[in-house]
């Protein structure tokens, strides 16, 4: 495929999903450091982020923005919520018009509450955009095992030429129209994942776990569905899958987060032991008062804001769920 692709954010998703897509296509992956750049290109690793997983022979690395965007034909986005517009504003000079863009981003705009495609929107105005996510663990796929995603354009044909791109032996790519549910699914669900960890933290059994992903995927829902998403999204890749994988694997940050501070550790303290980002912690306080304006039920969030902003224990927040009162488990419709 003659498709030129470029990828921003060496992280290691933005690495990892990078090295798929050199499978189908020349892709080009920018990072800001340009020692890892140099690593990618000369050994064939992110020795920051994934030091002894091998990456594709034929991608290539630059810390040059400008470089890596002009050319490309397709556009990947996967850097942290935060610096996100101010990438698309730096990228802007150098894209070409209609180019598509893609976020692999799970998180929402801190002060704005919105998502990436709607940042996109605006920053490169007129451009087809989409979204991937799923449950993808970067160091799994880079070690061979089977992973599914979801790519969602509002454009099914263009989701489905994603679909092509995207797509290997190992890594399954369904397409869907549903935008705003999977880009919701993917963001909201980072913030169950810190419940997740705290309750790993603090030694619970099974059962506690298993109550925390599913009433938390009934929060997801529950909004995600007020915000505009379809139901049956949040039963798929981009919300139970997503929820599921970040929820149970050591390897997720969120769940990584929510343990460190269920062992006493304080917010600042888990973020300065960390390399990068858990977007559940941002997204936490957006995603409660996203959920206030729309009046929907979201006590395990709640909880998790409490303990972001307020120093709220994870004990504490945890007999706070204990003891709140139980409701209908499905809404009438």
């Amino acid at each position: 495929m003659s498709m030129q692709v470029a990828v921003l954010g060496a992280g290691s998703w933005g690495t990892t999903f990078a090295h798929l897509c050199a499978h189908n296509a020349p892709t080009l992956l920018w990072a800001r450091d340009e020692a890892v750049a140099d690593a990618i290109n000369e050994r064939g690793v992110n020795p920051r982020y994934l030091e002894g997983y091998e990456l594709h022979p034929d991608l290539r690395a630059s810390s040059d923005l400008a470089h890596v965007v002009v050319q490309a034909d397709l556009l990947v986005v996967g850097v942290p919520s935060a610096s996100f517009r101010q990438v698309l504003i730096d990228v802007r000079p150098h894209l070409r018009p209609w180019v598509p863009v893609v976020s692999l981003t799970k998180g929402l705009e801190l002060g704005s509450g919105k998502r990436m495609t709607q940042l996109i929107d605006e920053e490169l105005p007129g451009r087809p955009n989409g979204v991937l996510t799923g449950p993808n663990l970067a160091k799994e796929i880079l070690a061979g095992d089977a992973a599914a995603a979801v790519v969602a354009f509002t454009n099914i044909k263009i989701a489905e030429t994603m679909q092509e791109i995207f797509s290997s032996q190992l890594f399954r790519v369904y397409s869907s129209t549903d935008v705003i549910g999977c880009e919701l699914g993917g963001a909201l669900k980072n913030v169950i994942a810190l419940a997740a960890g705290m309750a790993e933290g603090l030694g619970t059994g099974d059962n506690t776990r298993a109550a925390v992903m599913t009433r938390g995927l009934a929060e997801v829902t529950r909004l995600g569905v007020a915000l505009g998403g379809r139901p049956e999204t949040f039963a798929g890749l981009a919300g139970m899958g997503d929820l599921l994988a970040t929820c149970m694997s050591p390897q997720s940050r969120n769940r990584t987060f929510g343990e460190r501070m269920a062992a006493g550790l304080t917010v600042a303290e888990v973020e300065a032991a960390m390399d990068q980002v858990a977007e559940g912690v941002v997204s936490a306080p957006i995603v409660v008062e996203l959920a206030r304006q729309h009046g929907v039920a979201m006590p395990i969030t709640e909880q998790m804001r409490a303990c972001i902003e307020d120093g709220r224990s994870a004990l504490q927040a945890y007999d706070g769920l204990v003891r709140s009162p139980a409701a209908r488990e499905i809404d009438p419709g």
